[in-house]
């Protein structure tokens, strides 16, 4: 009986994998989940450039003719003259919101659940329902908003207004902001924090110095994730009362009045009849207030790239 040695379990390792490598039969599994996967960036892709391509076509004549005039007039009943100025402002003040109060509370109540709260019974069950709303629906954000915001607390926030649905975006996207700080600071290796706490540093000089260094660019990533989905929200807005744009109604840019912001412009503008008596239609002030929006949430992906690698040399000293 011969002896198992190092060399023959060598010999023998080598054998497998170069029979592996060069056995004639294909892995067919394997094809095939590369064929599926394969159709299925294609198809993404097709779906993404369709898309694009649909609103820049009814989009790039309609702001090539309008040019800065859509952007500073208000709504009304005629696509040929109206602007969103209105839906700007709007969408300006809810992601103002959601940076002042989603932002810090959601970052600091990870920081706790994280680095503070101990592994209990109760605080795995605060956690696991928090995820658990990050997957409620928008509109019932917007019921809440709507009884709550502009309801209870309606002497304060003026009712329906602004200010009513920047709170109610902020609470909706504030378990989203916890969720992907939560995951950042959790990928934060134990060294650091050890490293940190050899030197002398307390606890919360090591979380601010070392720890949320590390994580910044994953709750950068989540925060910008978060501020894009509010700024693409109609459904709680429209419980809330934002006007969709019609014909007609003419908001405020205010703080205590009407209100409207640019998914509502979208949403109201691309339900509009045709009118042949007009040179432009609704459906190409739709299509011109898409790219608008998708122009702002892709600044923030910017500025959050950047912001991203600033700290990731600052990390690495380089």
């Amino acid at each position: 009986m011969a002896l198992a040695t190092p060399a023959l379990g060598g010999r023998t390792a080598g054998d497998v994998v170069r029979a592996n490598l060069t056995k004639s039969q294909r892995d067919v599994p394997g094809l095939l989940a590369l064929i599926a996967l394969l159709t299925s960036v294609l198809v993404t892709i097709l779906v993404l450039f369709t898309l694009i391509g649909t609103i820049l076509v009814d989009a790039v004549p309609f702001l090539r003719d309008r040019g800065g005039s859509f952007v500073t007039r208000t709504i009304g009943s005629n696509p040929d003259v109206i602007g969103l100025w209105p839906g700007l402002y709007g969408s300006f003040i809810i992601g103002l919101g959601v940076i002042v109060i989603a932002f810090p509370l959601g970052i600091a109540a990870a920081v706790y659940l994280e680095e503070y709260a101990k592994p209990t019974r109760f605080t795995r069950f605060v956690q696991i329902n928090i995820r658990n709303l990050a997957g409620v629906p928008a509109v019932v954000y917007g019921v809440l908003g709507f009884t709550i915001f502009a309801g209870w607390l309606g002497g304060l926030t003026g009712g329906k207004t602004v200010i009513a649905a920047a709170l109610t975006l902020a609470v909706l996207v504030l378990p989203i902001v916890m969720i992907t700080s939560m995951e950042a600071i959790r990928a934060v290796p134990q060294g650091i924090r050890d490293a940190g706490y050899g030197v002398g540093a307390s606890r919360w000089e090591t979380i601010r110095d070392h720890v949320l260094s590390y994580a910044a660019p994953g709750i950068l990533t989540g925060t910008v994730l978060s501020l894009a989905r509010a700024l693409g929200e109609a459904a709680p807005l429209i419980v809330v009362g934002a006007l969709a744009g019609g014909v007609g109604l003419l908001p405020e840019t205010s703080l205590d009045g009407k209100f409207t912001a640019l998914p509502m412009l979208i949403y109201g503008w691309s339900g509009q009849p045709t009118d042949a008596d007009n040179r432009w239609q609704f459906s190409n002030s739709a299509a011109a207030a898409s790219v608008i929006l998708l122009a702002l949430v892709l600044f923030f992906n910017f500025a959050a790239i950047l912001l991203r690698n600033r700290y990731e040399r600052t990390r690495t000293g380089s």
